[in-house]
């Protein structure tokens, strides 16, 4: 007897667990929905939504931020995201001692994530097979198509669904280090000031795409042949060569043609990893985003310093906005009208008719943002008074930013308290919302209670039972 056909995985909840952790203040989050480009310049998603991100702190010593771009639905993006979250936060670090072993902790963490995915999926895989038994022997798809239509096109929607992936870029923050690890092409930049005042944007992510030599030697090693995957966009049904999730493209990969000669699963979910790397004085701010953000300014202005061209829109926006989300939200917001306007005053309209989801967070640690309505302080990250240099056991570049005025090591830096003479009791005061007096500020308006209580005792309409 055939098994019941699921209608649900296992792993959909209307809740995560991600939802009651403290959002970090000292970050903000833009975002917009990707779109198809029209002639009338009507608005058209091509599809929902599918990125993915938090900005949260977990304690005093642990924050995370990440970004997950999925592809296919949110199937995938939904669950790593959450489990990717829960297998960080909730393992024990204290007990680690050393960067080596934190970075294990993260490696592990996406593996675990990986398989626990793949487990969930496994009710979708049955149902699949379920279907593949309707068809009758010795019929490929199109003949089959032929003869039970309904039956081929539920397999075209499961494998839709067994498609679903996502990249994951996170930065973590434990004990004043940062570490970064990532699968897929969203992107990880740190913004430092050098011995000379002179901010640079360093790429501590990894593109893990067609373009990335390193990748296509690894693909070469198990069978593939790369020169015709140097002419490809894609590898298999997705651009990027590592992923969390997309199982069509892991356990399935023998159905794809450029594919077929591997040797074994040529697009995995083992992250490049960096850190821990000392948040000290030169760090100014952190960068996370979905490849929505660096491919449409790349498109849009055919630059190869796109890393630095986003830099420069982010100090733009920290000496305009008021608050970390609206730099975040201002520079999504600009990148968004130039590749629009890009595409529109092309004539030819040649090159994507569309843009994808745009994800961008921002985490400051020291650059100043003259308009803040709060200043952004972090009492919880202390500041290391040596210089320590970044590893350099990765192969991104460092790039130089000109901006309109010179960031001095000592002018630059925003100190944890809005003047450098408050002392640490009047800081954590002001934090706690304490006044002159010593008493905390009210929160809630009560005004209205008591004048309605002063009318009702006029009135002899107040309870006789209430003691005022």
């Amino acid at each position: 007897m055939r098994s019941s056909r699921p209608t649900q995985l296992s792993y959909q909840t209307d809740k995560s667990w991600t939802d009651d952790l403290p959002v970090c203040k000292q970050s903000g989050v833009g975002f917009s929905t990707n779109q198809i480009y029209r002639e009338d310049d009507h608005r058209q998603q091509e599809h929902s939504f599918e990125d993915r991100s938090c900005h949260c702190r977990f304690d005093d010593s642990s924050y995370l931020y990440g970004v997950f771009d999925g592809h296919e639905g949110t199937r995938a993006a939904d669950f790593c995201f959450q489990r990717l979250a829960a297998e960080i936060l909730l393992e024990q670090l204290n007990e680690k001692k050393t960067d080596e072993e934190t970075k294990e902790v993260l490696r592990q963490a996406f593996i675990s994530v990986e398989k626990g995915y793949m487990d969930s999926i496994y009710d979708r895989l049955a149902e699949r097979e379920v279907y593949f038994d309707e068809i009758p022997q010795g019929l490929n798809l199109y003949e089959a198509y032929q003869k039970v239509p309904d039956v081929v096109e539920n397999i075209k929607r499961i494998n839709i669904e067994l498609s679903s992936g996502t990249t994951a870029a996170i930065a973590y923050i434990y004990k004043n280090k940062l570490y970064v690890a990532n699968v897929g092409n969203s992107r990880v930049l740190l913004c430092q000031t050098d011995i000379n005042g002179v901010l640079k944007v360093v790429q501590l992510s990894v593109d893990h795409d067609l373009r990335n030599e390193d990748e296509l030697l690894r693909l070469s090693q198990i069978g593939i042949n790369i020169d015709y995957l140097r002419n490809c966009s894609h590898l298999g049904n997705q651009e990027n060569t590592r992923c969390l999730g997309n199982y069509l493209i892991k356990g399935g990969y023998k159905e794809f043609d450029d594919l077929k000669t591997a040797t074994q699963e040529p697009v995995i979910a083992e992250p490049d990893i960096i850190g821990g790397i000392p948040l000290d004085e030169t760090c100014q701010f952190l960068l996370v985003m979905s490849a929505g953000l660096h491919k449409s300014i790349e498109e849009a202005t055919r630059t190869d310093q796109v890393n630095k061209y986003i830099a420069k829109l982010v100090v733009e926006q920290f000496r305009e906005q008021g608050t970390l989300t609206g730099v975040a939200q201002a520079v999504v917001d600009r990148v968004v009208r130039l590749h629009h306007d890009w595409y529109m005053s092309n004539s030819a309209k040649t090159g994507p008719t569309k843009r994808e989801d745009i994800t961008l967070i921002v985490r400051n640690f020291n650059f100043p943002m003259p308009n803040a309505i709060t200043s952004p302080t972090n009492p919880s990250v202390t500041f290391n008074p040596i210089l320590s240099t970044i590893p350099n056991n990765y192969s991104s570049t460092t790039l130089s930013i000109s901006t309109n005025e010179s960031l001095n090591r000592n002018s630059s830096i925003v100190t944890n308290d809005d003047t450098s003479s408050t002392s640490d009791a009047q800081s954590v005061n002001d934090t706690l919302g304490v006044g002159p007096d010593g008493r905390i500020e009210a929160y809630v308006d009560f005004s209205d209670y008591y004048r309605n209580v002063e009318i009702m005792k006029k009135n002899g309409t107040l309870p006789k039972n209430l003691d005022f």
